[in-house]
């Protein structure tokens, strides 16, 4: 009984492996093929591994611009929701303060608003601080977006804590400005880095408010570049998967090289929790 459960708990990782992994490694191959290739037999590997693809779809598009926005948007938006979120999450999760259960409730509230339903506020708002087609806009828009679930993120673990190397430090005569920054900040990297990869990923990814607040190419990002393929060059299936593959690598690149703080940040926040 025990070998038959084994068996299909490895079924049951084998399959979800193939589910998430599959399409990918459909995806990279065919974007080394030729349109006539993937029309003729779409499983199969390409008759030779070329690059022309990949040359083509910057040809085609400003890859090289929608790929120096993303990496702006990504980073600034992350570093202005961390530094936002930071001192704040640490204050919720250490004090009790009037009005702290309405400032919780708020963010939790925020995360069940689809994206979609702050489309046209955000536009009129952004609009009318000439921050429209701009970088600052969208950077601004990505901080506040993730605010809600860093906020979380980072307030568990500090949970996780004990209260009593903050007793120590102000023993010592550390104020409350020493004791975050010298303490607890190094102690709660993992949280930080979990928050820090997450928001990332949603600047990186994030597709609606990215093409109502921009227009034109100067300040457009990656994921629009995709739609920019799929409207125009829909028939030219080889570049098309070429521009997905570079689109998505630098996402899974930034995920395996932090996974380690991203698992043990959630799982001590949990534990708290």
């Amino acid at each position: 009984m025990k070998f038959l459960l084994s068996i299909l708990k490895y079924l049951f990782v084998l399959t979800i492996m193939v589910l998430s992994i599959g399409p990918f490694i459909w995806v990279f191959i065919s974007s080394f093929k030729t349109n006539a290739e993937i029309l003729n037999y779409s499983i199969g590997w390409p008759q030779s591994f070329k690059i022309s693809n990949y040359l083509m779809a910057f040809k085609i598009a400003p890859l090289t611009q929608f790929y120096l926005n993303s990496v702006i948007v990504g980073i600034f938006g992350t570093i202005l929701n961390l530094i936002i979120l930071g001192m704040s999450a640490y204050v919720i999760a250490r004090f009790d303060f009037k009005g702290k259960k309405a400032i919780v409730g708020i963010c939790s509230l925020s995360l069940l608003i689809p994206g979609a339903a702050m489309l046209q506020p955000l536009y009129l708002t952004v609009n009318t601080l000439g921050l429209y087609d701009k970088l600052i806009g969208l950077i601004i828009v990505y901080a506040g977006f993730g605010l809600p679930a860093s906020l979380y993120i980072i307030s568990s673990y500090f949970q996780t804590i004990p209260k009593e190397m903050e007793e120590s430090a102000s023993l010592d005569g550390a104020g409350f400005i020493r004791t975050f920054v010298s303490i607890i900040l190094p102690i709660a990297k993992p949280g930080f880095g979990t928050a820090a990869v997450l928001q990332f990923l949603l600047c990186w990814n994030e597709f609606q408010f990215a093409i109502t607040l921009t227009t034109g190419n100067k300040s457009r990002t990656l994921p629009l570049a995709l739609y920019y393929f799929k409207s125009q060059f829909a028939s030219d299936y080889g570049v098309m998967f070429a521009a997905t593959v570079i689109v998505i690598i630098p996402s899974i690149i930034v995920y395996m090289l932090l996974q380690k703080q991203v698992v043990s940040g959630l799982a001590a926040g949990a534990v708290k929790g």
